[in-house]
């Protein structure tokens, strides 16, 4: 499932400060796919965005994948 780790990793690098200290954590359920997604606490709103726009619109990338592998994908913001 390494796909949807890795495509949360390249779109969060694109949109922080800070790339070297994003990281991408996959944890396998019974019924979905939990990636955590922690970026340096300075960038944080970039990843949410205004009115949680742009984290919608991460969680709607992620979906969309998870579609295509078969998989239920939750993105989880940490910081």
């Amino acid at each position: 499932m390494a796909q949807v780790g890795g495509l949360i990793r390249v779109l969060a690098e694109s949109l922080v400060e800070h790339p070297d200290q994003v990281e991408v954590n996959e944890i396998e359920g019974e019924n979905a796919l939990v990636v955590e997604l922690k970026v340096a606490s300075s960038d944080i709103g970039k990843v949410i965005g205004k009115q949680g726009k742009i984290a919608r619109a991460i969680r709607a990338l992620a979906k969309a994948k998870g579609n295509k592998i078969g998989r239920k994908v939750i993105v989880e913001i940490i910081t």
